[in-house]
């Protein structure tokens, strides 16, 4: 008999091993006899073990359109009429920009903090028009607010974990909700406030600074005339060190009853998307021609937070708590794959001491790129190196979109001192609604922004494994029609006063 792989064998080891081999198959036959007893377990263990890998669409879809929100137009409303929740850093100066826009009587406002509310209120005493009641009784006192049958849009400024709750209730009492970023806290809140808008037929906007403004807009309007031909690729991100004296780690100065420094004690990946995705994703016609398929995430360490909060905690025992904790790591990469195969890349890290950059970092497509770099944006159409800043110029006062443009000189007609106030998106949704228009974002942009922070969250969580994206549109998207309207073609009617 000969053995393959022992042709060379001498015959006093070829024996030694057939008798091995014979011992090995009567130890494993005595072995398999207790199976049946459960002695042993290293079969299924390992079965187990091979098959580790999570699934990568763990947030399967079950909801079918009711209504297609994208493209929709409430009827007009000559005047709208605002309810504000959450009157804290961006609820205070929400209180000021919309007695800046035509059309528009703020109603009511409400917070915890009696206080805030005494302050946002003494800011605008004498601006006319604008007598609002004051919600300060407790932590539901916001529902007493969309329980009103004279408001037509509640603008939320809470803190994020409340802004679906709030949104929901307002959609249900035949309100329009507009929300800070993110508007949702998972996916699971995503899906309802999508139910919610079709059910309803009420805006369910997420306020994000998108391509109304800046050269974000000027680069969607270069995309949409063709000037960077097919785009490949694009990059977004929201950097710049919040975690500081002032914000994170200052009970007077910081978020209200610290709440951020919580969400970044409890959670990791890109907790903040939408100021970086939301300009690509205009880019790319996402809901509207194309669609996110999936995602990569990865964050670094933390190498700051933590060492931070361990020394305030040697002092000061509220932040004992948290000495413990393993904070999100200083930098999440997210990166993203598309139905039509382009990339984007989106970054996040407001706890390293860095500028704070552009939220759109780059554009690159088959004619050329746009990118910024220091601050400062640049052009090229071939390897050859970056346009001249003559003709860089001369292509920015070229595709400068009219909605930038009509903005800029309403702007320009307001008094220095009440000057800078309004965000153009403000300024629009106000116009979209008095007007009777589609809002430029629906519910699924809104959504899909928000939902990148739970996607990141599970990439991370799994090694960086790839996640399928959910489509809120439920197919829709390959023939919804652009919602960002930056040539104006409709509406721009509203003015600043």
């Amino acid at each position: 008999m000969e053995y393959k792989g022992v042709r060379n064998c001498s015959k006093g080891i070829l024996i030694k091993n057939l008798n091995k081999m014979n011992n090995n198959r009567r130890d494993f036959i005595k072995t398999a006899g207790l199976l049946g007893a459960g002695v042993i377990t290293g079969c299924s263990q390992q079965t187990e073990a091979t098959n580790t890998k999570k699934s990568s669409n763990p947030f399967p879809q079950t909801h079918r359109q009711e209504f297609n929100m994208s493209g929709y137009a409430a009827p007009k409303l000559d005047t709208v009429r605002v309810g504000i929740i959450g009157i804290g850093n961006r609820g205070s100066s929400m209180v000021r920009a919309f007695t800046q826009i035509e059309g528009v009587e703020i109603k009511a406002v409400c917070d915890v903090e009696p206080e805030r509310v005494t302050k946002a209120l003494n800011s605008i005493k004498d601006i006319p028009n604008h007598t609002p009641t004051s919600y300060t009784d407790g932590e539901d006192a916001w529902k007493k607010l969309c329980e009103r049958d004279d408001i037509d849009l509640v603008y939320i400024c809470t803190p994020w974990h409340l802004h679906t709750e709030i949104a929901v209730f307002a959609m249900e009492h035949e309100k329009h909700a507009a929300s800070e970023r993110p508007i949702a806290f998972s996916i699971d809140d995503c899906w309802k406030l999508v139910a919610t808008s079709e059910r309803t037929r009420k805006h369910c906007c997420n306020m994000t600074q998108s391509s109304h403004h800046g050269m974000s807009a000027v680069a969607l309007n270069m995309v949409r005339q063709g000037f960077f031909g097919d785009v490949i690729h694009g990059e977004g991100c929201y950097i710049h060190e919040l975690a500081n004296d002032r914000y994170f780690y200052n009970k007077t100065t910081g978020y209200q009853n610290m709440w951020r420094l919580k969400e970044n004690s409890t959670r990791n990946g890109n907790l903040y998307t939408d100021s970086g995705v939301d300009s690509v994703a205009q880019i790319m016609d996402i809901n509207c021609g194309d669609k996110m398929d999936y995602l990569v995430s990865i964050s670094s360490d933390d190498f700051t937070m933590g060492k931070k909060i361990k020394q305030l905690a040697d002092n000061d025992p509220f932040f004992e708590p948290y000495a413990d904790k393993k904070f999100r790591g200083n930098m999440n990469v997210t990166v993203v794959r598309t139905n039509k195969g382009r990339t984007m890349m989106i970054q996040h890290d407001v706890s390293s001491p860095r500028p704070r950059p552009q939220t759109l970092d780059l554009v690159s497509g088959t004619g050329g790129i746009f990118m910024y770099h220091n601050q400062s944006p640049a052009i090229a159409t071939n390897h050859n190196g970056w346009l001249a800043q003559e003709e860089f110029q001369s292509l920015i006062e070229k595709y400068t979109p009219r909605m930038m443009k009509r903005f800029d000189e309403l702007e320009g007609q307001m008094s220095d001192e009440r000057r800078n106030d309004v965000r153009p998106m403000d300024w629009r949704l106000i116009d979209c609604l008095r007007n009777g228009l589609p809002l430029e974002m629906s519910v699924y942009d809104g959504v899909l922004y928000s939902a990148i922070s739970s996607l990141s969250g599970w990439s991370v969580a799994n090694e960086g494994n790839s996640v399928k994206v959910p489509d809120f549109t439920s197919g829709a998207w390959e023939t919804n029609k652009r919602g960002m309207n930056v040539e104006l073609n409709s509406g721009g009617t509203t003015k600043l006063i």
